[in-house]
């Protein structure tokens, strides 16, 4: 339960004794929280009340507010037309709050183990090309996603489908055998994806001048169905450098996960499925054999799932993929983070798996998310027009150490280095969250990596000033505020009333399975500090309101850690 839950539990059970009182029937209460301190912490509408008791909202509110005003947990009680308005008693609220983020540091609003199991797949990237900025969406996305369900209270299990089968692979292939000269990684010191990437760009434009690479592609796809040496050899080739360039970039952003499949060791689950289907009358065969199913009743349309030759689409791989995973995890919940241009396939994935009788099915979801395009337009892979997230990190590395030189002379190499890695991957990925997932967006170098606004380096900058100032504090005793004589003043308790939102910000990150949540706490949590650092002393007020801020600095330092955490991002000690 959180502390803000917890404090409202309080005075909810108070008003509910109370009414209960006055008439038995009424079993519960509803509490609001205003949009504004000002307002107070709690609200309670009143005229739910009025048709059972026979009295006016204003004199309910009147009659409850007499009994629960001498409560110890209140401070004062206004009422605003039909509206009790709860001011709690700043001074136990805070002791209750700073007193457990201090005692529990990294595991504050973590929540005990749900034994809900979630499989998480993302990423899962073709092995024609490296990663790129697109790529950096989904990775960021799925990462954030798994460490907040995680923290949440589920088992998670991070899976990466990587492809690595099908006519774009042969594509690569095709371009390296007729063009490649034998050439590696090695040869052109250059990292191994990059070189499989560049073969599958160099096939597009030679194809554009001659169509007949196109049925060359096609052929190399049908001798590796065939399992010919040959081919089966340059492909284990061209993909170990795919994915080992791939891994490097993984690694290099922090991204982990727990298993690994390969679409070429799962993309035949499918097609026995599918004839089961077929038998038990809810797949059809259309005269050319060719197997399909017809979802018009659920407003989605006919689809192939077998060709007439018996070979797969991409469907069929997914529905063995999952069915197969379902035996395997007997999960709780299947989530796909997938581009948005997927929502109707996998609208029709689920409801093929309704249709087989998977119960499972309602439980999987499809976490879509919106294009990442450039100011200038749309990436497209096959003409090279992609922002390569190896080469945006060198990008954004480099535009830190510039930043941390202009600013910090001071710095060792290493340590610049070190900060400088740290800002460029916090512009990053935070950019990148700190959207609504189905929102197409922009990604503007130069903005991702500012420390004003809205961004991961100046989260960091506020972790970098709380650091410094404890730092400086040396040793502090953390005051019983609830002891307390001082008055806290209205940024102090705006702060406070902030960090009580961290809870609820996981809670409604999950719901919504949106790190924009963790980003929105993030982001006004360090607004807040750094006005209230600016407008008020800390080392030189008096030794009890010293000790006080000092607790109050470590408590946000310690929640801008756990969400930052949650986001994948690290802190930085000092800039």
């Amino acid at each position: 339960m959180s502390i803000r839950f917890n404090f409202i539990s309080q005075i909810d059970n108070l008003i509910l004794n109370y009414l209960k009182s006055l008439n038995d029937n009424i079993d519960n209460v509803v509490s609001e929280i205003p949009p504004s301190n000002d307002l107070g912490d709690i609200a309670y509408p009143m005229f739910k009340y009025a048709s059972i008791l026979k009295i006016k909202p204003f004199d309910i509110a009147t009659k409850v507010k007499e009994a629960i005003s001498n409560n110890p947990l209140i401070e004062k009680v206004d009422i605003k037309g039909a509206y009790l308005n709860i001011f709690l008693n700043k001074k136990i609220v805070t002791n209750t709050l700073i007193k457990e983020i201090l005692e529990k540091r990294g595991n504050f609003g973590k929540e005990n183990r749900k034994n809900i199991k979630v499989l998480i797949e993302f990423s899962s990237p073709n092995t024609n090309k490296p990663l790129h900025l697109g790529h950096c969406r989904n990775n960021v996305i799925g990462d954030a996603i798994s460490r907040i369900f995680d923290f949440y209270g589920y088992d998670v299990i991070k899976i990466n489908l990587i492809n690595d089968r099908g006519i774009h692979i042969c594509k690569s292939m095709l371009a390296y055998k007729l063009f490649g000269n034998n050439t590696t990684p090695e040869k052109e010191n250059k990292k191994s994806d990059h070189l499989v990437g560049d073969f599958y760009v160099l096939y597009a434009k030679e194809s554009s001048k001659n169509p007949e690479l196109e049925k060359l592609a096609q052929d190399l796809l049908i001798k590796w169905e065939n399992n010919d040496k040959e081919t089966v050899e340059l492909w284990k080739k061209m993909n170990k450098w795919a994915i080992d360039g791939i891994k490097e970039t993984y690694k290099r952003m922090g991204i982990n996960f727990d298993v690994f499949e390969y679409e070429s060791e799962v993309y035949q689950y499918g097609k026995e499925i599918v004839k089961e289907g077929l038998e038990k009358n809810v797949f059809y065969k259309e005269s050319d054999g060719s197997i399909w199913v017809n979802n018009e009743d659920v407003g989605l349309d006919k689809k192939v799932l077998l060709r007439s030759d018996g070979t797969s689409i991409y469907i069929t791989q997914d529905i063995g993929t999952i069915v197969n995973r379902s035996k395997k995890y007997n999960f709780d919940k299947m989530i796909y983070v997938v581009g948005s241009e997927q929502i109707y396939h996998f609208k029709t994935l689920f409801a093929i798996l309704k249709k087989l009788g998977y119960k499972w099915a309602d439980n999987c979801y499809h976490l879509s998310y919106g294009m990442v395009n450039l100011p200038d337009g749309k990436m497209k892979s096959r003409e090279g027009n992609v922002v390569d997230a190896d080469n945006l990190m060198d990008l954004l590395y480099k535009m830190a150490i510039d930043i941390i030189e202009e600013k910090n002379r001071e710095l060792t190499e290493d340590e610049k280095k070190e900060i400088a890695n740290k800002i460029s991957l916090a512009a990053l990925k935070y950019y990148l969250l700190n959207f609504s997932t189905i929102k197409d967006i922009t990604f503007i170098p130069e903005k991702s990596i500012s420390f004003d606004g809205n961004t991961g380096p100046y989260i960091q900058y506020t972790t970098a000033r709380i650091n410094s100032l404890l730092k400086k504090s040396g040793k502090y005793t953390f005051p019983e505020t609830k002891n307390l004589n001082y008055q806290f003043n209205i940024d102090e308790w705006n702060l406070i009333s902030q960090l009580l939102n961290f809870e609820e910000s996981i809670k409604k990150a999950v719901e919504n399975y949106s790190p924009l949540e963790i980003c929105d706490f993030l982001y006004n949590t360090s607004k807040l500090y750094n006005k209230f650092y600016h407008e008020y002393p800390i080392l030189t007020a008096d030794e009890e309101v010293r000790n006080f801020r000092l607790a109050l600095s470590e408590a946000i330092l310690q929640l801008l850690k756990n969400g930052l955490n949650l986001l994948g991002i690290e802190p930085v000690e000092k800039m």
